[in-house]
């Protein structure tokens, strides 16, 4: 009974596969390959070894250096900038990723599709209704199924997705080469080195940039993890090194191989959500294999979208409230469950993700739904992390106030200094062209839609980013309560009848085609009201732990 536990440690290249499932994935280069081509190869390799490298060591750096501090960027940046800043750099580094757990919810559905009725026809086979409460129910099982997942859990859920996602893109690139040395011929002409240099680079080339950073990012998220291996300043470049060589691998000859397999001058304009499972049933049907490999890569997809989902709901709330400064944050967002886990944080998230995908029902198809989705994460997701290079730039700037870590990314300080910078500045230009939306006819009633939410979401972001601290400090000043029932009940009032004006003006522009969204929006818009006045009782009353009044 008094013999103590052995502690339980990660090994870097388990940790390596849990922070690779949130950094690339064979749709990655599907969808900057839908956006240039086979011009892409050249962005990648360009982007490999003046972005992912370095942002892959500069990370590593900051986790040795920091290596005892389990909050990530939440931590490098109260380190190094104090606690105010180090709040805002949770609030955004964490909510800039909820857009992104709606898509991946989103992609499992899709997955279910393909495996359900071997096609990506999901417009018809579902519609707009039926997808949003299919993605609505698979975020939300999901975030209470955190209460249940242990390190372990994880674990096997990220070695098993992201080692077979892997696995199937060295699969397609070897069966690609195969069909290449039987004579099978190239869906793309010419095939030469024209066709790897971009023909212009204006703003629309440009503004497809967001999306390589969005598609190669993340590799931070791992840093909460760092507390639990056993020789974290040692191992935790080791798992970075291993990420970036995977990346390379995945990105440079996936694109390749999808070169060859898709006449890259005329595109399917869904490839962006359904081009993974065009790709295997492709190379399946040439190698007389049928839709085996596609129903392969669909469970593959699923795993490693599931994976995705419980990592990052895992990490980012992690670093969102593991280590951030009490006096910021309303007193029930720092409540933690008898198993440790932020319970009204997960409340946060699903209220969040639940208007996000209201919002998203402005658009007209499933297929605008997905691409807006992701070219919002083209904009938010750089945006974020801008948090990490200042905080490197900062212990480059200040390197006498830091231990010097056993793993160091440039041994000069001005140098590393000025790498950050560089990071910093093609970050924040990247973040910023992308607002431009890549996926609709300029001019156009979709394009205007995208381009409006793409300023209004991130806008959102940043007031409620603002507003907790001034909850918290309400609450401070007014013996645990911010606001009486009836101020919640108001703005939850306002907050309903605001998303029902935006759903009705989405449908009132074609009635007819957009009869879809006049389920799916008041079946959201329900659910997203049951859950934020739940969420905002728990807040009424008063401080962590307290019973109702």
């Amino acid at each position: 009974m008094n013999e103590k536990q052995t502690p339980h440690y990660i090994p870097w290249m388990i940790v390596g596969l849990m922070d690779f499932v949130t950094v690339i994935g064979f749709d990655d280069i599907i969808y900057n390959f839908q956006n240039q081509g086979l011009v892409a190869v050249t962005s990648w390799v360009l982007m490999t070894f003046l972005y992912v490298i370095p942002y892959n060591l500069i990370v590593a750096h900051m986790g040795s250096t920091f290596s005892e501090h389990g909050g990530g960027i939440t931590s490098w940046i109260r380190e190094t900038n104090g606690d105010t800043f180090g709040y805002y750099a949770a609030w955004f580094y964490w909510i800039t990723g909820l857009p992104y757990v709606v898509d991946v919810a989103n992609s499992v559905v899709i997955s279910l599709g393909w495996l359900t009725n071997g096609n990506g026809n999901i417009q018809d086979n579902l519609g707009n209704a039926w997808f949003g409460i299919l993605t609505a129910a698979i975020f939300i099982i999901f975030i209470w199924l955190q209460h249940f997942f242990k390190n372990r859990s994880l674990e096997l859920l990220s070695t098993i997705g992201g080692g077979a996602m892997f696995i199937m893109t060295i699969l397609f690139v070897i069966m690609t080469v195969v069909g290449l040395t039987q004579g099978n011929g190239i869906k793309t002409q010419p095939f030469d080195l024209s066709a790897f240099i971009p023909k212009k680079i204006d703003w629309g080339f440009l503004s497809t940039f967001g999306l390589f950073i969005f598609a190669m990012n993340g590799s931070e998220l791992a840093a909460p993890y760092t507390k639990d291996m056993k020789n974290p300043s040692r191992d935790f470049p080791k798992a970075l090194k291993m990420i970036a060589i995977m990346t390379m691998f995945l990105t440079l000859f996936g694109t390749f191989s999808l070169g060859v397999y898709f006449n890259a001058h005329h595109l399917p304009n869904d490839l962006k959500m359904n081009g993974s499972y065009y790709a295997f049933q492709a190379i399946g049907e040439q190698f007389g294999m049928g839709n085996v490999l596609m129903y392969v890569f669909a469970v593959v997809q699923g795993i490693y979208m599931l994976a995705q989902l419980a990592v990052i709901l895992d990490a980012s709330t992690r670093i969102f409230l593991g280590d951030v400064a009490k006096r910021f944050m309303p007193s029930q967002l720092t409540k933690m469950s008898s198993d440790g886990l932020p319970i009204n944080g997960y409340w946060m998230t699903t209220i969040i993700c639940t208007v996000i995908m209201a919002l998203a029902a402005l658009l007209p198809q499933v297929n605008d739904i997905f691409n807006w989705l992701l070219n919002l994460n083209g904009i938010v997701s750089p945006m974020s992390t801008l948090f990490l290079f200042w905080a490197y730039m900062m212990v480059r700037l200040h390197s006498d106030r830091y231990p010097t870590p056993d793993y160091t990314y440039i041994k000069s300080h001005n140098l590393g200094f000025i790498v950050g910078t560089w990071m910093f500045v093609i970050t924040l230009a990247f973040a910023v062209l992308g607002f431009f939306p890549t996926d609709a006819e300029m001019g156009s009633a979709t394009f205007t839609k995208m381009l409006s939410l793409n300023i209004i979401v991130p806008i959102g972001m940043v007031l409620l980013g603002f507003s907790l601290p001034w909850v918290a400090k309400r609450q401070q000043q007014n013996n645990g309560r911010a606001f009486s029932r009836g101020s919640w009940l108001v703005m939850t009032a306002l907050l309903i009848v605001s998303l029902l004006g935006l759903s009705s003006y989405g449908m009132a522009t074609n009635l007819f085609s957009h009869w879809a969204m006049g389920v799916k929006v008041p079946v959201i818009i329900v659910v997203d009201a049951i859950l934020l006045y739940i969420c905002m009782h728990a807040t009424h009353n008063g401080r962590t732990g307290q019973t109702a009044e």
